[in-house]
């Protein structure tokens, strides 16, 4: 069985007084799509940072493909790919001087203008990334990170800025990725996305992860809630919330059938990961504070 692509161990960060992360435990296989998801101030970014080397972490154990990322060894960071919150690129080259540029920094580049086509840029490939508009701009980040042909990318908000059309491209790409064994950690605020993308994501808030599991799975010990709707005999709406729907449906079902008549508009609706989040998060904004973010050396 191969070791995890990252193994996380008590991972605390601070500020002065203030501590971003709080203790953090996780594992990504290789070969998943791990999902990081918080509010603002949560700790994701200061988490993702410490995992590609660009931040010191204050104590705890952090493998990364083997390596310890906060040694910044090369060996590493030509096996990682990163698409971050922000990035910067030369203004007045075009995005195939750019894309060829990244590649030769890398041993082993997959073909630039695959990569361009990858990430959309085709019709982009001889305008200058100055020109380009803020979700060209965010594709020219993913093909940057995928040149390299990475066993691991970091996707820090990648579709931020992006179309409808545009983020639906980059799902498939990042499911092209899986489908390649690549491991991707993703933080993102669509949760839509989290839930379609993501094999598994941990939900952070202050600093300390909340619940950890499959995006289908979480409701199960978070928000246990189950939402029943249905008509009544006057074709009023009814709704009504349990914790086990079974006994509630049986009850409707059995008086209908013993009226002679049907339930309609029944239908059961389990948490989804929208709900989760939004229940065990609910309190954020009035108890946590955005991180820090200090100049990257």
């Amino acid at each position: 069985m191969s070791s995890p692509a990252i193994e996380v161990c008590d991972l605390h960060k601070s500020y002065g007084t203030h501590d971003a992360v709080r203790g953090i435990d996780f594992s990504v296989a290789r070969g998943e799509v791990f999902g990081l998801l918080g509010p603002n101030g949560a700790g994701k970014t200061t988490t993702v940072e410490i995992l590609e080397g660009y931040r010191e972490r204050t104590r705890g154990e952090v493998s990364v493909l083997g390596f310890d990322p906060g040694e910044r060894p090369a060996e590493l960071r030509v096996r990682v790919g990163i698409v971050l919150q922000a990035g910067g690129m030369y203004r007045f080259i075009t995005v195939r001087e750019a894309v060829a540029h990244w590649a030769r920094l890398y041993p082993h580049p997959r073909d630039v203008e695959e990569v361009i086509a990858v990430a959309g840029l085709q019709d982009k490939a001889e305008t200058r990334v100055r020109t380009l508009s803020g979700g060209q701009a965010r594709r020219l980040d993913l093909a940057l990170a995928l040149v390299g042909d990475p066993e691991l990318i970091f996707l820090d908000e990648p579709t931020t800025g992006f179309d409808p059309a545009a983020r639906r491209a980059a799902w498939e790409t990042i499911r092209s990725l899986r489908d390649l064994g690549k491991t991707v950690l993703l933080t993102t605020h669509y949760l839509d996305e989290a839930q379609e993308l993501c094999d598994r994501v941990a939900i952070i808030k202050a600093g300390r992860i909340l619940a950890i599991g499959r995006p289908q799975e979480l409701g199960v010990g978070a928000a246990t809630r189950v939402r029943v709707s249905w008509r009544d005999e006057e074709g009023r709406l009814q709704e009504r919330e349990v914790e086990d729907p079974t006994a509630l449906v049986h009850e409707l079902t059995s008086a209908a059938v013993a009226r002679g008549a049907s339930v309609t508009e029944l239908t059961v609706v389990r948490p989804s990961l929208e709900d989760v989040y939004l229940e065990l998060t609910a309190d954020a904004a009035a108890s946590v504070t955005a991180d820090p973010v200090p100049a990257r050396a």
